[in-house]
Parts: C-alpha cells; structure tokens; sequence
C-alpha cells in the first residue's frame, strides 16, 4: 500500500483549478494526470527573451517579445492540408508570419483578431522572405514588462496546451509537494552539494540548477537499482527446482550446422543454473543471427527431460508464429509436443491446448500473453523463456513465473544488442550470457548508401532482382502520409510506396505495417514467406522476427530516420540464408552530421556490439534506456550521462542499503520505501508482500 504521505502527490490533476473535461484530454497525452506527474514534468530548456521595438531589431534565432498587430488569417487549403498561418505586421509595417501546425485554427482565431495589437513572445526564424514564429509560446494584450524575463521554463507540450497553461499548473503542484523522508544520507548530500527533495524539486522548475536536476536523476536511478535488488532477492528466496536433463533429447537433435564457441558456453551456463534450487534469472543477449533460438531450444529440452514444462514468450503474433515453426522443425527428431497459443484461438482449438497443458502432454508451448492468461494452468512449468523481453514489463514476467507449482526458471533473451554502460540500467537483476560470434558460414552483407534522386534505378534495380527469381524487403518510416504536421509531410510513408511499387510490380507486392489487422497481416506474411509474393513493404514491424531466406536485398527509404539499432535489426531481416545479400539506405538531401555518421558506421561494420556503442554515442541513448514496465517510458528524469555517471553509485548505494543498513527494514530503508512508490517502482515491494 502506497504510504500516506504521499497521497497529495498522486491526486488527479483534475482537482486544479482550470483543469476540466477539455484540458484533461492534452494532459493524459503528456502522462500528466497526478500531481506527481506534473511535478517531475521538468522543463526541457530555459529562454531569456529581449523585448523588440520592431522587427528590424532582431535576429534569426533569437528569443524576442514583441507588439504585433494581425492583418490577415490564412487557413490550411482545402482537406486541412499544411500550417496555419496570421500575418501580422509590427510598428513599421514589416510582416512576420505565426504559424501553427495541426489543429490550431481556433486558438489562432480567438486570440489574434485582426487589426488589435498583442504582445507575441517565441522565437524569430524565416519563411521564405518574410519572418516566422512557429508555435509561439505567449499571446497576450498586456505590456511586454512581465515577458521580458530571465530563466523562464520551456516545457514539452501537446495539442491543447501553452506554455503559460502548464507553468500555471505546474506551479500548483509545487505548492502542494509535501515534506518527504529523506532516503540519500546526509553526508553524500553535503559531499555532492544537492538540495533536499523538496528544493530539488523547486529549483528545478525555476532555473537552471544542474545540482538540483542531479539530485533527482540519482533518486530515479537509486529506485531502479532497489527495485531490481528486490525482484532478484525475492527470486532467490523463492523455492524453486532444480531441473537436470539426462541428455536424452538433446541427443536426438539433428542440427544441420555446429554450435559456436558462445551458444556453447551460453548453454553451460543456463544448465548450471537451471540445476540449483534457486529460480534461475538470466539475459541471453545475442546479435542478429546469433543463435539465441538454438540455445532457448536446449534450455527447453533440459525442462523437458527433467518432466517438466517449457513456456516462450513473444510480444507479438508475427514473432510467436515464427519461433513456433523454428522450434517445430529443429525439435521434430525428439518427438516432444510443441503447441502454439495466442489470443485469436478460439473454441475447441483453444480447449485442447488448454487441456494439454493442464494435463502435461503438452510439454513445450510458444505464445503471446496469452499464455499467462487467468484461464490457462500449466500442470508443472519449470521453465519460462521470454523473447524480446525489453517488449515485456516486470509485472508481466511475473504473471507467467506464477503459473508454475514453484518458481520457474527464467530465461530472458534480447535481440538488441545493450551497450555494456546500460545493462546494469535494464537488467540489474539478471545475470548475462552473450552471443557474440556469429555461426560459421554466415556471409557479409553488403551495405551501400545512395541518394534519394536515384530511386528511380533503385527501383528498376529491385524490378531486375525480383524477376531474377528472388525476394526483396522495403522498409519506409511512416504507415501513411502525415501533412500539416511539422517535420513529417515528407517522411515516406509505406502505403504510399506500397501504391506506387503495385502499380509498377503488380500483385508482386504485398504490404505490411501495425495498424493492419492481424489476419490480412499474416495473410501477406504468408504470401511473401511462400514466395508466393516476391516484394514486401513494410515498417519497422518486421523488425524483428520475420525469416525468410530467399530474401536478399533489403531497401531502406529514409534511412537517415531510423536509429542504428533500428537500421541493424532491419538489416539483419536478409542474409538468413546461402545468397549474398544487399541492403541499400537510401537517404535524404539534407543530412546531420550525426545522420552521416551513422549511415557510414552501417557501411563499415555489421557486428551489433559495436553499433550499440555508438548508437549510444551519436544518438545519446534515446530508447536504448528501455521500458521497466509495460507502458513505462525511458528514465523520465536522468540523461544518458546521468545514467553513465550515477547509476554505478546509485546501484552500490542499494546494495549497501540492502545488505548492510537493514533493508527496507531500517529508518533509512523506509524512506526508500517512499522512494519506490514515488517512481513506481512498487512492484519491488509488492513482491516482498507476495504481493
């Protein structure tokens, strides 16, 4: 249960004044719908603006406020289509131009009417000849006197929400913060020179305060680390079974190919844990073509010597369906019974693969979330093998350990690779095995770059491979087109690629992207998997999972839109098989310097460590922080530094409280408590409760 004294911090936002049916919409948007939402809802930047007697005055760039009078309202054409945008010209007549992007006609029309002068505060950029503020962030009828101002907080916003609006709640948060127990000791905040929680939280929002922002990233990575500690203390303490094969079925595998020296050794590793009492933990980290299946397999064949059950997890269908038919080929010599279990079972289908893990005759089955489902019983999972498993949340991994009649084993496997500086963020609580060599035999693929312009040879060039009896992916960044939306009008969107290459292929081609509905998805996989369909186009769903062979040339549009790790998933869909692969990026005219690095670093190098270290270099982690919980975003509040710099001291102090300070037990550990339920990290404690 969630301590009291923290019951202000999780009321609903709902109780501010101003906050109605309309204004709670653009909050849920933004995850603001407590007070400690709203509080940990930290500027992104600070602006310092200079009030301007006219335009000719300022500079591009820069931050200004200024009086302006509206003289014409231009909408989107006709559809909605593109910006809208007012006119408004300043004391000389020079034009600048306010233009908003999506559903801002109405704000736009309430509060600058033509011909009344307001006060306008952003930033100057230029639009064609004449200047622009794009979204700007006050619109007001009073003096510039309070505008002109030092440090004023910039925070992220959805459609609905201003600048002034979210200060404006913010700050009735902070009034309610209550007074909290202090977890950090008083000597490491006299050595570091951080403020109390409290002053932290209140600094933070005023100025900017490196110390204070520093604070608050160490209690978001100090309540990880404790969660974590306690999931693997509490799967410690639970009684488990030790489960020893006898070898017999891993006998009668007939692999067509050896095992590399790191699936061996990943291999020894998981049957000595899976032979304590102790409920093995671990994280196979594997590259793209590793083996991590090969390996998952022996791991589920221990189980099943040992008469036990064995259980894969995978987030999606797609990926389910492909471990299933992997997993059926290679286990066939065994004669063990594998089933396959998802949400769209139905009737009796569902009923016997009920029954047959209820009464054991099932003794391997692979599946989405249903297979952790209320209604489904095993009659004695040992094991539990979950795929992709940053896709799945601690409670969710839980809910399946809970299926056995004791603690499974746990064998968790990610097939993006984790910079070794963030694996203790992710999987604190697991030990590690990694693939790091590829099988023998496995050809480079080739890896070019090309422009944009050339997409006509691009195209003509897939024509000449698919005709050559061979298949091909197209990966484009977007479902469909987004106008009207800055920064997006130009992404490639796959449908309409889709369009363009059916018109040209024929029935060649086949689309598949998330929003498709399950079976014309699998209907299309399965088109392409047979060969049946020569071309698939597709977004970042077939990132992972999908395995087809005979396709051997990859065609990524806008490459320069996609991360590293993204790019190297993509890329790993071809060479799967004895052809050369090519996978060509095609990119844009305009290129960050951090774009170009990436793209050359695809060119150079294919193994999956490298790339991760540098994508965290180049990109600064982004969602290489990963999930903790279903629908959890990255660490909300430290930065990849932070994480780099604090997290060791962050885990050691957690481990000394812990071990040494009494647990949660101690004055100290009860403060950390407060912690926990803070960053709702609760789980942590929810298992010591057996809850």
């Amino acid at each position: 249960m969630r301590p009291d004294i923290l019951n202000p911090l999780f009321a609903e936002t709902s109780g501010l004044d101003g906050v109605g049916p309309k204004l709670a919409k653009p909050l849920e948007r933004l995850g603001l719908t407590r007070l400690r939402d709203l509080a940990y809802h930290l500027p992104e930047r600070f602006v310092s603006r200079r009030a301007l007697a006219d335009l000719d005055e300022g500079s591009e760039g820069e931050q200004v406020i200024i009086a302006l009078t509206p003289v014409e309202h231009r909408a989107p054409r006709m559809g909605g289509r593109g910006p809208y945008r007012v006119l408004a010209q300043d004391t000389k007549g020079n034009i600048c131009a306010l233009t908003w992007f999506g559903k801002a006609a109405y704000t736009a029309k309430k509060l600058l009417p033509v011909g009344e002068t307001r006060w306008v505060a952003g930033r100057l950029d230029r639009y064609g000849d004449m200047l622009q503020m794009v979204h700007p962030d006050h619109i007001e009828e009073a003096g510039a006197a309070h505008l002109e101002r030092l440090n004023e907080p910039v925070y992220r916003l959805s459609d609905g929400l201003t600048q002034p609006r979210v200060a404006g709640l913010v700050a009735q948060a902070l009034a309610r913060l209550p007074e909290l127990p202090e977890w950090i000791e008083p000597g490491q905040l006299a050595q570091s020179g951080w403020p109390a929680w409290r002053d932290a939280i209140h600094l933070a929002h005023s100025r900017e305060h490196p110390e204070a922002r520093e604070r608050l990233a160490y209690d978001e990575l100090l309540a990880n680390s404790l969660a974590l500690l306690l999931v693997k203390a509490e799967g410690r303490r639970r009684k488990g079974q030790a489960l020893v094969g006898d070898g017999a079925l891993r006998a009668k595998l007939a692999l067509p190919f050896a095992l590399t020296g790191a699936q061996a050794r990943s291999i020894t590793e998981i049957e000595g844990d899976m032979a304590q009492d102790a409920p093995m933990l671990r994280l196979l980290q594997g590259d793209v073509g590793a083996g991590k299946t090969v390996v998952a397999l022996n791991a589920m064949l221990i189980a099943a010597e040992a008469g036990k059950q064995a259980a894969l997890l995978a987030p999606t269908e797609l990926l389910a369906r492909q471990h299933f038919e992997t997993l059926r080929k290679m286990a066939a010599p065994t004669g063990v019974e594998i089933a396959l279990f998802t949400g769209r079972d139905k009737g009796r289908a569902r009923e016997s693969i009920l029954m047959g893990l209820l009464d054991g005759s099932i003794q391997m089955v692979v599946g989405t979330h249903a297979i952790f489902q209320e209604a489904v019983a095993y009659r004695d999972l040992g094991l539990v093998v979950i795929d992709e498993q940053h896709r799945f949340g601690v409670a969710q991994r839980l809910a399946l350990a809970a299926k056995g009649r004791r603690a499974p084993h746990t064998l968790a496997m990610t097939a993006t690779p984790i910079p070794r500086s963030l694996t203790l963020a992710q999987y604190g609580e697991m030990d590690v095995s990694r693939l790091d060599e590829l099988p023998p035999g496995r050809q480079a693929i080739d890896t070019r770059v090309v422009a944009m312009e050339r997409i006509e040879d691009v195209v003509a060039g897939v024509e000449r491979h698919l005709a050559g009896g061979q298949q091909a992916y197209w990966v484009c960044p977007m479902v469909r087109e987004l106008d009207g939306v800055p920064d997006m009008a130009d992404i490639a969107a796959a449908e309409a690629r889709y369009a363009a290459l059916k018109e040209r292929l024929g029935d060649a081609v086949v689309l598949v992207h998330g929003q498709l509905r399950p079976e014309a998805k699998d209907a299309a996989m399965e088109r392409f998997a047979s060969g049946a369909a020569k071309l698939l186009v597709a977004t970042t769903v077939i990132e992972v999972g999908v395995d087809v062979p005979a396709a051997t040339l990859m065609v990524i549009e806008q490459a320069e839109r996609f991360g590293l790790a993204q790019l190297h998933q993509l890329r790993g869909r071809v060479g799967r098989g004895a052809e050369k692969s090519t996978c060509l990026l095609l990119r844009g005219a305009q290129l960050s310097e951090t774009a170009r690095a990436r793209l050359a670093l695809m060119r150079a190098t294919q193994d999956g460590f490298r790339i991760a270290e540098e994508d965290l270099e180049l990109r600064g982690g982004g969602e290489l922080l990963g999930t903790r919980q279903s629908g959890d975003a990255a660490f909300r509040l430290a930065s990849l530094d932070q994480v780099q710099r604090l997290l060791p001291v962050a885990h050691s102090d957690a481990r000394l409280l812990m071990e040494r300070d009494g647990g949660l037990t101690s004055a100290r550990g009860e403060a950390a408590r407060v912690l926990l339920y803070l960053f709702e990290r609760d789980w942590g404690v929810q298992l010591l409760r057996g809850g």
